[in-house]
């Protein structure tokens, strides 16, 4: 048995706080096709008073969230979608906003604007897809890099993720588009560059002054970042990562190894949009290196609220109480010589396993 109360986050009180009531523009074209940098070849971003192009500002993938992180096979090398599937997935996201923004109260569910016509996440290898893993990454897959999305069993808190403890969800998982709070804001000064992700508060400062990379003993959960501009692309590399995070959505999934390497792309192409790319190359996780891209946009009068993760997360708690009682039913019948009771296998993010005692559920993050 797990009953469970699996709040998360605090944000999940916030409410509808991101989204706006005023109409969104229509969705009648790929939005990567109306920025400013497709439709006039010569346009250039803004720049700092020091010179560098200006990246600055609070940025959502918000716009992303109808964009499969893996191409569907039929799709096989196409990058983009027809004018049929696009106009499909731009009223599935008029739906979407619209039950989010005037159907739904409590819990937090963030449509953007805009509608991309991406057929996938990932861009490299040409299929869209995310490699498969070598053997040896096979072998380190456990229960523990699904948390509470997975079904346990929950004995200690190593048998969470570190998003379920409020710790990170690393570098790719806090920018992959989930329910809510996908928000960042960028800070630029001559020599660094500030990300701050909204949830979970994670900083990473990328540093600009030619700085050599800390020393290979030094592990970090956000790795090591160093950047410099080509043009008017800002290329950060981040190494000296640790193997507890995986790139997965908010942070789930199989772990990557302490050997992978980030190569990021943000290009301003828009007042109101950032091409971003992301080159993953870990040789002991992964078949082949590959690349995500994401155009992360600006959204009328959106703001970054204080994710007060810890105070409003009870998974961990939750999680392991329930496990616990579970074990004190399997004592008690082994001590009464009955069988073993059937553990509750149903995720606390989904309906009961049919059968079981009914759970007191907050899901979706």
């Amino acid at each position: 048995m797990r009953t469970t109360l699996t709040l998360t986050a605090a944000g999940l009180l916030l409410g509808l706080s991101h989204l706006h009531a005023q109409s969104a523009p229509a969705r009648q074209v790929p939005a990567e096709t109306t920025a400013a940098a497709k439709k006039t070849p010569t346009w250039a971003p803004p720049k700092t008073s020091w010179g560098q192009p200006d990246l600055q500002g609070v940025w959502t993938s918000d716009d992303m969230r109808s964009v499969p992180t893996s191409r569907p096979p039929n799709f096989g090398d196409r990058a983009s979608l027809t004018p049929e599937e696009f106009t499909r997935r731009a009223a599935g996201d008029t739906g979407s906003r619209d039950r989010a923004v005037n159907q739904e109260t409590v819990l937090r569910n963030e449509w953007g604007i805009r509608t991309f016509g991406y057929s996938s996440l990932v861009v490299d290898p040409p299929d869209g897809r995310i490699p498969p893993m070598t053997p040896d990454a096979l072998k380190r897959a456990a229960p523990r890099d699904q948390g509470t999305f997975g079904t346990g069993p929950f004995d200690d808190t190593e048998d969470f993720t570190l998003y379920d403890r409020c710790i990170t969800r690393g570098v790719i998982g806090s920018i992959l588009p989930v329910l809510y709070g996908n928000g960042f804001r960028l800070m630029q000064l001559p020599d660094r560059v500030i990300i701050s992700y909204e949830m979970v508060h994670d900083t990473r400062t990328i540093w600009l002054d030619g700085r050599p990379h800390v020393g290979p003993k030094i592990r970090q959960l956000l790795g090591d970042s160093r950047g410099h501009f080509e043009g008017n692309a800002l290329v950060v590399e981040t190494t000296n990562f640790t193997d507890r995070t995986s790139i997965g959505a908010n942070g789930n999934g199989t772990r990557h190894s302490d050997r992978m390497k980030l190569v990021e792309r943000f290009t301003r192409v828009d007042p109101e949009m950032i091409d971003y790319t992301i080159a993953v190359d870990d040789p002991v996780t992964y078949t082949q290196p590959f690349t995500l891209r994401l155009t992360v946009t600006a959204q009328p009068g959106y703001q970054l609220y204080e994710y007060s993760c810890h105070e409003g997360n009870g998974a961990v708690k939750f999680a392991l109480s329930a496990d616990r009682a579970y074990d004190k039913r399997v004592e008690e019948a082994r001590a009464k010589g009955l069988p073993i009771p059937p553990r509750d296998m149903s995720s606390p993010y989904g309906p009961p396993a049919p059968g079981t005692p009914a759970a007191i559920r907050f899901g979706g993050e």
